[in-house]
């Protein structure tokens, strides 16, 4: 299958909430997964160590791409690549949350994701690896902020996209944190995926993490229905 071809789709423990990250390691273990992604987005010290530790009791053998923290130390990112055969992290751009630590060792394997409050900026991506294109990020700016949309495609055709975040987009958009928008980490039909259609197939990088709160079995479903999607490309 083309789309397929050379790219890795795979389901993601996320940590947007508290309470499923655990129940996502727990169900990674049942369904003895052997290769995932991981967002370390809203987990501090404390709990980064017990995440490390409850992975150890997973199947798990690598991980290819993580979405690190700026507060993360270099040791941690020395642990992923040795343990887990990491080969590429995100993180937001240094304006919104500048690094702690020096991780300047792994710049050429650090990517920076498209975001709302700030705009991709070349000198920046110049810096790094490259670019972590939030598709859902991407498709709120398009029906919110066409101005901002325009900015961040134009960059986009410039630099290479290596890795990729996949949400869902709403129907009608809904009230967060006093914004509107339309992206939801939680998919409650796979029609909500349908708006990657419209995005071309260099877009779509060698490692697509699909970034839903949802188990890992709809994940998984999620996975198949953007294959088939996304089979043409």
């Amino acid at each position: 299958m083309r789309f397929i071809k050379n790219r890795k789709i795979l389901p993601t423990i996320t940590t947007i909430n508290n309470n499923l990250w655990r129940k996502k390691m727990e169900e990674a273990k049942k369904l003895k997964l052997k290769e995932v992604f991981v967002f370390l987005t809203a987990l501090g010290r404390k709990e980064r160590k017990e995440f490390y530790k409850l992975l150890k009791e997973t199947e798990i053998e690598k991980i290819p791409f993580v979405h690190i923290r700026s507060d993360m130390e270099l040791s941690e990112l020395d642990y992923l690549i040795e343990n887990y055969k990491t080969e590429l992290f995100n993180v937001h751009t240094e304006k919104q949350y500048p690094f702690v630590y020096d991780c300047s060792k792994y710049k050429d394997i650090i990517c920076i994701e498209n975001i709302y409050a700030f705009r991709l900026n070349e000198k920046e991506i110049k810096d790094y690896a490259g670019i972590c294109l939030d598709f859902a990020h991407l498709e709120n700016i398009r029906l919110t902020n066409k101005k901002a949309y325009q900015h961040d495609v134009e960059v986009l055709e410039k630099y290479p996209i290596k890795c990729n975040h996949i949400s869902a987009i709403k129907k009608i958009s809904f009230l967060r944190k006093n914004i509107m928008k339309y992206d939801s980490h939680y998919l409650e039909d796979l029609s909500e995926l349908d708006y990657l259609k419209k995005y071309p197939s260099n877009y779509f990088s060698p490692f697509i993490a699909i970034e839903l709160e949802n188990s890992i079995k709809e994940q998984l479903e999620a996975k198949d229905y953007i294959i088939d999607l996304l089979k043409n490309k």
